[in-house]
């Protein structure tokens, strides 16, 4: 898992408790994605609208418990966002 994928995580849990859930994932990334992209810890093309981050959710929640870890959430961002590393 890659550091980004970390960064991009910590910065989407709005309330620090360690897993996401898809409205802080929605806020987050409407709030914060244009400076994350902007700073190059997100792609510009990431930063889309609540139908597009509740998709980036469904994606990411592989055991369908409606929150997302960061191991979940970084098996999906990495491999979507091309941050896999060797």
């Amino acid at each position: 898992m890659s550091e980004k994928a970390r960064t991009l995580f910590d910065a989407l849990d709005l309330d620090h408790n360690g897993v996401l859930t898809r409205a802080e994932v929605i806020s987050a990334l409407r709030s914060k994605g244009p400076t994350l992209a902007a700073r190059g810890e997100l792609p510009f093309w990431a930063v889309g609208d609540a139908e597009a981050s509740s998709a980036l959710f469904d994606a990411a929640d592989a055991n369908g418990d409606s929150v997302l870890t960061f191991e979940e959430f970084a098996a999906v961002v990495d491999r979507r966002f091309g941050w896999l590393t060797a």
